[in-house]
């Protein structure tokens, strides 16, 4: 004989029919206030989500944003910063940053969009340890970062060709480069496209010849 099924009162909170939470406006969190009386029309938009703001603001006002949080409202420490690739979108990129208040033991996600060519204040003045987030950023994505102390590829060598984490590139790979077998590879070529995993040498080095019955005595 089967149990009677428990009242909603008495069910576990996995035993519940799960909800998924929902973006919900930040009118009255006290950060996006003071962040949306500091940048104006700068802030584009405020949200939460499972109790995580994010701020949204235009590009010239991502340093400044992120200096008022530091500053004004403890979020000391930057957690990451990454690149996301919409490429059906007129502004085609975004920039998000996740920083975190100890004092509030609170994150705080800002992002902002830039378009292909253009550049994003760099937030090493006020976080240096934005350096080596945004030369990945700029290896994988092609995003450039304004006053950036030293955008040069972190990953990938110098001379690559493209950034693989656009959403355009190709999963095969392409013609790289040859900075990383200058022996094998002429200026400007590198491992072939079409190839599976693409790394083939064009001129492999000849194989040594095997030694006779006598240089083997």
């Amino acid at each position: 004989m089967s149990e009677a099924p428990k009242p909603p009162a008495e069910l576990a909170p996995w035993e519940r029919e799960p909800a998924a939470p929902q973006w919900q406006e930040a009118a009255d969190d006290p950060v996006a206030l003071a962040l949306g009386e500091a940048l104006g029309e700068a802030l584009v938009s405020a949200r939460t989500f499972a109790g995580d703001l994010t701020l949204e603001v235009r590009r010239e006002a991502f340093r400044s944003a992120c200096a008022a949080l530091k500053e004004r409202h403890d979020f000391t420490l930057l957690v990451d910063l990454c690149g996301v690739d919409f490429p059906k979108r007129e502004e085609r990129f975004e920039v998000v940053v996740h920083l975190y208040s100890f004092s509030a033991n609170r994150r705080v996600r800002v992002k902002t969009a830039v378009g292909e060519g253009g550049e994003v204040p760099s937030l090493v003045p006020v976080y240096p340890a934005a350096n080596w987030p945004e030369r990945e950023t700029w290896d994988m994505f092609g995003i450039r970062f304004a006053d950036h102390p030293d955008l040069t590829r972190i990953l990938l060598w110098e001379g690559f060709n493209g950034h693989p984490l656009r959403k355009d590139f190709p999963v095969e790979g392409i013609d790289t480069g040859a900075a990383i077998y200058p022996e094998y590879y002429e200026a400007r070529q590198g491992p072939i496209a079409g190839t599976g995993t693409g790394w083939k040498v064009k001129n492999p080095p000849a194989a040594a010849p095997e030694s006779g019955p006598e240089e083997k005595k």
